[in-house]
């Protein structure tokens, strides 16, 4: 039983994931029906840059230059929030833990901006500059908020410890975009969510983050199902409770931190996306973590059309509409910890 559901539950979400990336592509100012889609996708796929005759220049252009890549960027980097938000509230047994929620995304935000303001270690990380940056300042804010909370790690000590290193995170950001005048516009809009000029070589940077972190965090399935029951049962069953718990903070912080490398701050994902999922198809991480990432796909690609879309010409940050939908969530979820 359990495995007809995941597969319906799966088949289900990857084809909306498709029929997402199609339609999503297709709308914007300059209307591409989603047949032409993906012909231009699957002639990109099949012939590389030798593209048939009967493709239109334009549209190739529009489809595979910009729109896509930004599409395929926004997929990933909802899939990656979602799966480090399983992982936390996996590890933490908090349904309120996410890396916005607990200061990580705040973190790596303060270590890519300082890498962007600095250039320090450009020469020697290349690309790579900006999310080693980032994964460095999860790491810290990540330390923050187990050493400021309580040893129990209950809701209301993890939550307040997440509300104290975002707000000193948002002073040290604060402070640095005041010290930099030329910057400061582009890096406060992308500090709010954003997938702006963002095209393949970024989506090269977080994909196989992604999915590396993807299958680390599917493979550690059954030490998140044991941790759920407490550390002692875990312990008992002959789990190095110490030792998983260490890794699977570090994985979530680095697929984290590549993710806000790219696109900035964008809270709620993985608080929504994995408490949504574990209520539809249950607490299970074997299926929970897969159908999570898809999840978190689909409904960061269509909040990123949103956010393209309501105000055309002009753009909201994408991290506008996932606080709309995650902050009211949110509060629902901290209400019924508290009646419980």
């Amino acid at each position: 039983m359990k495995v007809y559901r995941f597969v319906w539950w799966s088949g289900g979400l990857f084809l909306c994931f498709l029929f997402s990336i199609g339609a999503t592509v297709t709308l914007g100012s300059a209307q591409i029906d989603m047949g032409t889609v993906w012909k231009i996708i699957f002639s990109h796929l099949w012939y590389g840059d030798h593209l048939p005759p009967d493709i239109d220049v334009s549209s190739n252009a529009i489809v595979w230059q910009l729109r896509l890549p930004r599409v395929i960027l926004a997929a990933v980097v909802g899939a990656s929030l979602a799966i480090a938000g399983v992982i936390f509230q996996g590890l933490l047994k908090n349904p309120l833990a996410d890396p916005y929620v607990l200061g990580i995304s705040s973190g790596a935000a303060t270590g890519a901006v300082l890498a962007i303001l600095t250039g320090w270690g450009s020469l020697w990380l290349g690309k790579w500059t900006v999310p080693v940056y980032a994964f460095s300042g999860a790491c810290l804010a990540l330390f923050l908020v187990l050493r400021i909370a309580d040893q129990r790690l209950r809701t209301e000590s993890l939550v307040l410890s997440g509300v104290v290193t975002q707000a000193f995170f948002g002073a040290l950001l604060t402070l640095a975009l005041s010290l930099s005048e030329k910057e400061f516009q582009r890096i406060q809009f992308w500090l709010m969510g954003s997938f702006v000029l963002r095209d393949w070589d970024h989506v090269w940077i977080l994909l196989p983050v992604m999915g590396l972190g993807s299958l680390c965090a599917w493979w550690f399935s059954r030490e998140l199902n044991l941790l759920v029951l407490g550390d002692r049962s875990a312990a008992h069953l002959g789990m190095d409770v110490t030792k998983v718990r260490f890794f699977l903070l570090m994985l979530a912080s680095l697929v984290t931190a590549v993710a806000v490398s790219v696109s900035g701050t964008i809270g709620f994902v993985g608080l929504v996306i994995p408490h949504m999922m574990r209520m539809l198809t249950g607490a299970d991480h074997y299926t929970l973590i897969p159908l999570s990432a898809l999840a978190g796909a689909i409904f960061m690609v269509w909040g990123d059309c949103a956010a393209r879309l309501i105000l055309d010409p002009r753009e909201l940050p994408v991290g506008v509409i996932t606080a709309f939908i995650g902050a009211p969530f949110f509060a629902m979820l901290l209400k019924k910890q508290q009646k419980g």
